[in-house]
């Protein structure tokens, strides 16, 4: 979405299921059909009025998302094409210079002609023709521009709701689009900073599915520590701010912004209204009450960046944003069903950024100066429209679209407690609870878990270490005189002497895990067996891996991560991962990975459920910890384990389930727990070897070689630098 009319230039294409162009011709259909739903509540004279200059009418919209498929599909890829009409070439483009003149854009709601009824068959005439050009399996171009026209649609059928409620705003009857229309649904927790360590993070599209070529080149940025606020700035704390002289105090303003206060006269957001004794707003449901707990929308980037100096926060950058979205998971609500959230990011092009060629890349460059950053997605996005990569922009003064405040502040000084009080709180706090599997590890979750490994239904152990005392010496080989050993979540450091034992020419050990008890076991027992070994450990969180080591080895780095630890990590996250620790290692690093691969679920229920209740005390030993550190009284008693196969996901999930209802303290904060809910504390997802590879290959990894023990079927994959 932009001010203005047009979508991006794609840069990558969307794979679909069907190469011949079937599973294309249906997501076209949808497309098209869900923007003349859009349209028909309104009436003709609804879809021809333009509010303003920066508004465009319904039925333009229509006609303008119809003229690029004709123009940029249609008429070079279709044989024998003919043009509906030649003459809504001049009256629906928008910005493409190299496509001829157009038709004034503040003008638009006099074309009273064409009449609703031939833009709907203009738009007939142009699907019946993209049909047939799809009869036959698309080129990878005709592919390519379809999905860039069909993204580009979405953001017009966002453009509609935005256009059609300002022009309702200004009629006196206040009429609503619809009495189920969409508007943005309140917070659901209660609100929290989210701590990120910051450090070396990647921006931008990875290149897997579409994106806009505003998305790339994906590049690296250095992050400061900072903290993220867990959901949006709401009604209620809006109204504390303009009670408190915010739209008075020119000390909160940025001077553009003050000059637009006193100019247009603003003291409250676009659509507000005061009705004496409360504040009513105009939303696509007709008028109605402020909702405090809804988030604020409509603001600008001058009334955001005020509202967080009042507040004694600031607005997060472009970058922060991306970061935190990829990584908080559920700890961050209202991403893309709320309201965009205005940055502090300029919208510039990303270091070697090029448009995408032709007359479609012509649109994003020209728009790259004096305008900013918004990130997310907002109550009128179409579903799936939005990601965390996407970049939305506006000039700072707009306000008509449904714009919304995500506050930050500097993360100097988050410490591990304070991280774990608000995971805690965050997670139990959530509709569906949960907990980070990384807080198993105190003493005795280390202690427990390293008995776990002990156990004969837990196979994973075994296998694996029956498969490295088979392959280490191949390993061996492949590792360089003077190496540096990079441990992740190492643990006891038990299956690394397999690698030291046959890797006589590592020379130093990096160890690192959460577990202060754990590494200083491991570490006095492998400094005392191997006394030439320069071992340095690092008691951290290991996928906060940049902050932790940006020069982690003097010799050739080599990464090693066993037990099959990747598989608590969604897909996505994983791809993260590996590329971070790509990244860390360099160019000339090697990875050692242990794989648990897919198997029959009797097998994986029996490794977590097993019949001692070792993996039980585990997962309730996360209850202890909660009490001893944050003064909690969660009784063990009223919580049991259970261990699912999740076949849909293809993961084993851990979660403690609530026995009867209760309420129960931690962190300061109560919380009430239902009989049948559960707590969702961990997730183990086992792959195929096919499958890990491709990710590895997302990760920036190419698989050197892959060793399969027999069933259970455990792999380790030796990974080079891509």
């Amino acid at each position: 979405m932009a001010p203005s009319d047009d979508a991006p230039a794609v840069q990558t294409r969307q794979e679909w299921s069907n190469p011949a162009g079937g599973g294309l011709i249906d997501r076209f259909g949808a497309v098209r059909g869900a923007s003349q739903a859009l349209a028909a509540p309104l009436s003709a004279e609804d879809q021809l009025a333009q509010s303003m200059p920066d508004a465009s009418p319904v039925k333009w919209h229509l006609a303008h998302t119809t003229w690029f498929f004709e123009t940029f599909v249609l008429l070079p890829h279709l044989d024998g094409y003919q043009s509906f009409d030649p003459r809504y070439g001049y009256l629906f483009n928008s910005y493409y210079e190299a496509m001829g003149d157009r038709h004034p854009r503040p003008a638009r709601g006099l074309l009273t002609r064409p009449p609703n009824a031939d833009v709907l068959r203009y738009r007939n005439h142009v699907d019946r023709a993209v049909e047939r050009l799809l009869a036959a399996p698309p080129t990878i171009e005709v592919r390519d521009l379809i999905v860039l026209g069909l993204a580009h649609e979405e953001q017009h059928q966002e453009l509609i709701l935005m256009d059609i409620l300002h022009l309702f705003f200004l009629s006196p009857l206040k009429p609503a689009y619809a009495a189920d229309g969409p508007i943005p649904p309140a917070r659901r927790t209660s609100p929290r900073f989210i701590g990120f360590a910051g450090g070396i993070a990647d921006v931008g599209s990875d290149g897997s599915g579409f994106v806009f070529d505003n998305e790339t080149p994906r590049h690296q940025v250095l992050l400061r520590p900072y903290r993220l606020a867990s959901s949006l700035v709401t009604n209620g704390e809006w109204l504390a701010f303009m009670a408190d002289g915010g739209y008075r105090r020119p000390e909160f303003w940025l001077s553009d912004g003050w000059a637009r206060v006193k100019a247009e006269g603003w003291n409250a957001p676009l659509y507000w209204e005061d009705a004496g004794d409360q504040w009513r707003t105009m939303t696509l449901r007709g008028a109605c009450d402020i909702d405090p707990d809804a988030p604020v929308v409509h603001v600008s980037f001058y009334e955001a960046a005020a509202y967080a100096a009042w507040a004694g926060k600031r607005l997060p950058t472009e970058a922060e944003w991306e970061h935190a979205a990829i990584r908080a998971g559920e700890r961050l609500e209202q991403i893309e069903d709320s309201a965009w959230q205005w940055t502090s990011s300029a919208y510039a092009p990303y270091p070697g950024f090029a448009p995408a060629a032709g007359a479609v890349g012509e649109y994003n460059a020209k728009f790259m100066v004096g305008q900013m950053v918004l990130k997310g997605g907002a109550c009128v996005s179409p579903g799936g429209h939005s990601r965390a990569t996407y970049r939305n922009f506006f000039y700072p003064h707009q306000r008509w679209m449904f714009a919304g405040v995500r506050l930050a502040q500097d993360g100097a000084g988050f410490g591990p407690l304070e991280e774990f009080r608000a995971d805690v709180i965050e997670g139990l706090s959530a509709p569906r609870r949960r907990l980070e599997p990384k807080w198993f590890y105190d003493a005795r979750g280390s202690a427990l878990f390293e008995k776990i490994c002990r156990l004969p239904e837990y196979y994973l152990t075994r296998q694996e270490n029956d498969l490295l005392a088979r392959i280490a010496p191949e390993i061996a080989s492949r590792i360089p005189g003077g190496a540096t050993l990079v441990e992740l979540g190492s643990g006891a450091s038990l299956k690394t002497r397999r690698l030291l034992d046959a890797a006589t020419g590592i020379a130093a050990y990096r160890p690192i895990d959460v577990s202060e008890a754990a590494l200083g076991a491991a570490v006095a027992s492998i400094a005392a067996d191997y006394p030439l070994l320069d071992v340095r450990p690092v008691i951290a969180d290991f996928t906060a891996i940049e902050e932790i080591m940006a020069a982690p080895t003097n010799g050739a780095p080599v990464g090693f991560f066993p037990g099959s630890t990747i598989g608590n990590f969604a897909p996505a996250a994983a791809v993260d991962l590996l590329r971070r620790v790509r990244r860390l290692l360099g160019d000339e690093g090697l990875f050692i990975v242990g794989v648990d691969l897919a198997k029959e679920a009797e097998t994986l229920l029996a490794a977590y459920n097993d019949s001692q209740g070792v993996t039980a005390a585990f997962n309730l030993n996360l209850l202890a910890r909660i009490n001893r550190e944050l003064n909690g009284n969660l009784d063990a008693a009223n919580f049991a384990h259970r261990a699912v196969w999740n076949e849909v996901e293809g993961r084993i999930e851990m979660h403690l389930a609530v026995l009867k209802t209760h309420v129960a303290r931690a962190a300061d904060t109560d919380f009430t727990f239902v009989e049948g809910e559960t707590i969702h504390t961990e997730n183990s997802y086992k792959f195929t070897k096919d499958y890990f590879a491709a990710l590895a290959r997302r990760g920036g990894w190419r698989v050197a070689r892959v060793w399969e023990s027999p069933p259970p079927r455990f792999a380790v994959y030796l990974l080079e630098a891509d």
